[in-house]
C-alpha cells in the first residue's frame, strides 16, 4: 500500500527513521558521495546556526549554495543553478531570505515570494530554505512529496507549493490530508502521538523515504533479473556450442 494511503501511524514513523538509511543507499547506488555530509548540513546545522540568528534570521550565500547543493544531489541535478546562486549578492540574499522568515509563520505565500526574486530560485529551492526554519509549517517540495500528496511533479509553482503545504494545519502540528477516493477528512492526530508529533517536514521525508525505498529496490530487482537472463543465456549458448 502506497504510504500516502496507510493512516498507521507505525507505517508512516517507520518510513521516517528509514530517512537515514534512505539517505545512505541512495548515496552508494547512485554514485553520489557528498550527499551524507551535505543532508547532515541540511538536517542538522543549518537549522541550528538560523535559530542562533533569531530574532532576525537570515541566510548567507555561501549556506544557500550548499542547501541548493543538497536538494540538486538529493533529487535531479541542474548545474545552472548552482551558478546562479553562486552569482547572486550576499547582501541581497541575506535581505531575502531574512523578509521570508520573519513572513512566517503567518503568511507561507508571502515568504516563498520573498526568496523567488533571487535569479535561481523557484518555489521548490524557497520551499526547501523555508522547510529548514518552519519546518511545522513548510514542507519542502520535493518531486516524491509532488507525487504522493497531488500526483504529479511537473508544475513547481507557487499556487502548487500553497496545495501542497494547505495539508498542513498549524494549530498543534496537524497534518490534514484529503484523500480522494475517501469521503471523509483525515487528521495527522492519526499520524501522530502527543510526545511527538508529525510536522511538515516530517510527512515530506517520510513520503520520500517511502518513494526512494521503491525505485531503489525496484532497480535491484531489475539487475538481478538482467543477471539472472544474461547467465541463463551464457548457459544457453555454451550448450549450443
Amino acid at each position: 500500500m502506497e504510504l500516502w494511503k496507510n493512516k498507521d501511524v507505525k507505517t508512516w514513523k517507520q518510513a521516517l527513521n528509514s530517512y537515514s538509511s534512505q539517505i545512505n543507499l541512495l548515496s552508494i547506488n547512485k554514485n553520489k558521495p557528498n550527499l551524507i555530509t551535505l543532508d547532515d548540513f541540511y538536517i542538522t546545522q543549518l537549522p541550528s546556526l538560523l535559530h542562533e540568528r533569531v530574532p532576525t534570521p537570515y541566510l548567507t550565500r555561501s549556506e544557500l549554495h550548499s542547501l541548493m547543493q543538497w536538494k540538486l544531489t538529493r533529487g535531479k541535478f541542474r548545474p545552472r543553478l548552482l551558478d546562479y546562486v553562486a552569482s547572486l549578492d550576499e547582501e541581497v540574499v541575506k535581505l531575502a531570505s531574512q523578509k521570508a522568515f520573519l513572513s512566517l509563520p503567518d503568511d507561507l505565500s508571502k515568504a516563498v515570494s520573498e526568496l523567488t526574486v533571487l535569479k535561481g530560485i523557484g518555489p521548490a529551492t524557497a520551499s526547501a530554505v523555508l522547510a529548514v526554519y518552519a519546518p511545522d509549517v513548510a514542507p519542502f517540495m520535493s518531486d516524491e512529496a509532488m507525487e504522493a500528496v497531488l500526483g504529479h511533479s511537473k508544475d513547481y509553482s507557487l499556487k502548487q507549493y500553497l496545495l501542497l503545504a494547505v495539508t498542513v494545519e498549524h494549530m498543534k502540528f496537524m497534518l490534514v490530508a484529503y484523500f480522494p477516493w475517501a469521503d471523509r477528512v483525515y487528521s495527522s492526530q492519526e499520524l501522530s502521538s502527543e510526545d511527538e508529533p508529525f510536522t511538515a517536514s516530517d510527512v515530506e521525508r517520510a513520503l520520500w523515504c517511502s518513494a526512494i525505498e521503491a525505485k531503489l529496490s525496484g532497480s535491484s530487482t531489475k539487475q538481478n533479473t538482467d543477471v539472472s537472463s544474461k547467465k541463463s543465456s551464457g548457459r544457453k549458448r555454451k550448450k549450443s556450442g
